[in-house]
């Protein structure tokens, strides 16, 4: 099938993935954290709270892109065999340049009108990378459970590097 037919399933195929949700939390996290990076580089005087909220989506935007730049590296076998395998293959673009960047930037906004999500979408990020990458053994493996349940056959990255249905 060819990249972006999709709107939800793996993600080298679809514009959002399972990982869609952890961006969202993502984007909550990364929104405190900006927060307290403007205040430090800008006191509260110094700038208006428009272009504040503006130079958070910034720093959040930046964060975000550098870490689906150092992901992509690392789906395209800039380390080792095993993470390469965990990666399932390169993300589809529009997945990894729009869709991703669009749930971070929702969960800013979360952020902007619940404060107090904070803490419990921290906790529940920190879950789910703990199980995600520490028990799944790739990082597309909750798109094989429905397959597996209906017993029709799911989609994995081949030791080879390529995808097979």
């Amino acid at each position: 099938m060819p990249n972006g037919t999709e709107i939800w399933g793996w993600k080298t195929e679809a514009w959002f993935d399972v990982w869609s949700i952890e961006h969202l939390a993502m984007g909550i996290g990364i929104g405190s954290l900006a927060g307290m990076i403007s205040h430090a580089l800008a006191p509260a005087e110094a700038l208006s709270r428009q272009l504040r909220k503006r130079f958070e989506i910034f720093i959040v935007l930046t964060i975000s892109f550098m870490w689906e730049t150092i992901e992509h590296y690392l789906e395209a076998g800039a380390s080792s065999d095993s993470v390469t395998y965990w990666f399932q293959g390169v993300e589809f673009w529009g997945n990894r340049l729009i869709t991703d960047q669009l749930m971070v930037i929702a969960g800013v906004l979360l952020y902007w009108g619940w404060e107090g999500l904070k803490w419990p979408v921290r906790s529940f990020s920190i879950l789910w990378l703990a199980v995600h990458v520490g028990l799944f053994p790739h990082s597309m493996y909750l798109h094989e459970l429905p397959a597996f349940a209906s017993g029709t056959p799911s989609t994995v990255m081949t030791s080879a590097g390529s995808l097979r249905r």
